[in-house]
């Protein structure tokens, strides 16, 4: 009789069923904390495995960092479910990028109210189609689309050498043309996520390389080119005076000790200036990309701290009086002969009401820098830069001057502010000598 014993489980079997347990348990992507910026000191940071991509069959990883465990979990569970679902492989295959491009500035265009913003948004794109117009869009990758940034500073495009016999040379672009493009690649991507035509963004993490200076290109960096100095304002201002033609001197002395951008000057109405208080206020900007008198555009200034209002010096004030007055029998003459006048209370403009644009501006400052011994390259931009070295000069503090100016570029204005009181500094020094210099001479006969 055999005796039949009840069978076991075997605990080495049990003991290796207990490892493969723990094995896929610890394999399984955990939260772990990442240093944060807020309360609690940290954040939780959760990659797991995507599904694979559609249309170029990779592997790919869904990074997210929430302030909790479940909130970090929900968001890449929402992630997977998302890029599970959501590529329509056989239209992302057929979609090139010049075509996504297209159909995303259809949206874009719905979004905005300047023509010049669309005007350097169309810029980026046909620079980006040049590149990669003709690749699928689901295609594009993080390594082909930093090719396209590298290329873009390092090879560029091709211009006429002058010095050459008009032979081709290539140009980088300038950096600021590449991060304007990369940053138009990056919406045209994000709609190309939103309508299922690709899972991820290539253009995230790509790195603008900035273009490292010489020893030649820093000692060169002439700041002082950038304003005109004292006597060379004299030197403009004189020339004004003897050659200017109507209007000159208000536009020029008002640009001069205002700081205003041409484009804020030609926006300017009655009603932004303020005789009794001496404020001017500015709000808008004159655009008019034809350059035609009657079409134009008035909008609001480029950043909110443009938005300001200032004192100016009182005979300014008196100076736009005046102008004020002639400008009304003008007007007046013109109504009595023509029905057409444009009522929108401009300063500076037309008999028939209509606002001068920036390009008069500049073709009047032009003809002006003939009658003097100005050799830099002076467009209307220089008066802003000579308005804050001329702040600066008078003991204005750097915080007042980027609020009169609009503080558009503060690194510029810093960099004006820094030159000039390092400048004045060293005047002091020549002023004591001057003032002191027999004391000082005795001493060193003292010493000798």
């Amino acid at each position: 009789m055999t005796n039949k014993r009840k069978s076991s489980p075997d605990p080495d079997v049990n003991s290796i069923a207990e490892d493969t347990k723990e094995k896929k348990r610890s394999s399984s992507p955990t939260p772990k904390k990442v240093p944060a910026n807020n309360k609690q000191g940290y954040k939780w940071r959760l990659v797991i495995e995507g599904p694979p991509d559609p249309v170029t069959g990779e592997r790919t990883q869904i990074p997210r960092v929430r302030d909790t465990i479940n909130e970090v979990k929900a968001a890449c569970k929402a992630e997977y479910d998302r890029l599970a679902a959501g590529i329509d492989t056989k239209k992302a295959k057929k979609t090139t990028f010049a075509e996504a491009a297209s159909e995303w500035r259809k949206e874009y265009i719905k979004t905005i109210s300047k023509d010049a913003t669309l005007q350097n948004r169309d810029k980026a794109i046909k620079l980006l189609t040049r590149y990669i117009g003709n690749s699928a869009i689901g295609t594009v990758t993080k390594k082909h689309y930093q090719g396209v940034i590298d290329k873009m500073g390092t090879v560029g495009y091709p211009v006429k050498d002058k010095e050459n016999s008009g032979k081709f040379i290539y140009k980088p672009y300038a950096i600021n043309t590449i991060k304007s493009t990369h940053s138009v690649a990056g919406m045209i991507f994000e709609w190309a996520i939103k309508e299922g035509l690709r899972k991820d963004d290539p253009t995230e993490d790509a790195i603008i390389k900035e273009k490292a200076l010489t020893v030649e290109e820093i000692e060169g960096d002439d700041l002082e080119a950038s304003y005109l100095e004292r006597h060379e304002l004299e030197s403009f201002l004189n020339a004004v005076m003897s050659h200017g033609f109507e209007r000159d001197l208000e536009t020029f002395y008002l640009l001069a000790f205002s700081g205003l951008r041409s484009g804020e000057l030609c926006a300017l109405k009655w009603s932004d200036i303020n005789f009794d208080t001496t404020m001017l206020r500015v709000t808008k900007t004159l655009y008019s990309p034809k350059n035609n008198m009657r079409i134009y555009e008035l909008t609001p200034p480029k950043t909110t701290g443009s938005i300001r209002s200032f004192n100016i010096d009182l005979s300014i004030i008196k100076l736009l009086q005046s102008y004020q007055e002639q400008q009304i029998k003008i007007h007046n003459r013109y109504k009595e002969q023509f029905d057409d006048h444009h009522t929108k209370n401009f300063v500076f403009c037309r008999p028939n009401g209509y606002p001068f644009h920036p390009t008069n501006v500049i073709e009047r400052m032009e003809r002006i820098l003939k009658y003097t011994n100005i050799t830099k390259h002076a467009t209307p931009h220089i008066f802003r830069h000579t308005h804050i070295s001329m702040l600066a000069e008078a003991g204005v503090d750097i915080a007042n001057i980027m609020k009169r100016v609009g503080h558009d570029d503060a690194k510029t204005t810093t960099k004006i502010y820094l030159h000039v009181t390092k400048k004045m500094k060293l005047d002091d020094v020549n002023k004591i000598n001057i003032q002191f210099g027999d004391l000082l001479k005795m001493n060193q006969s003292t010493l000798l």
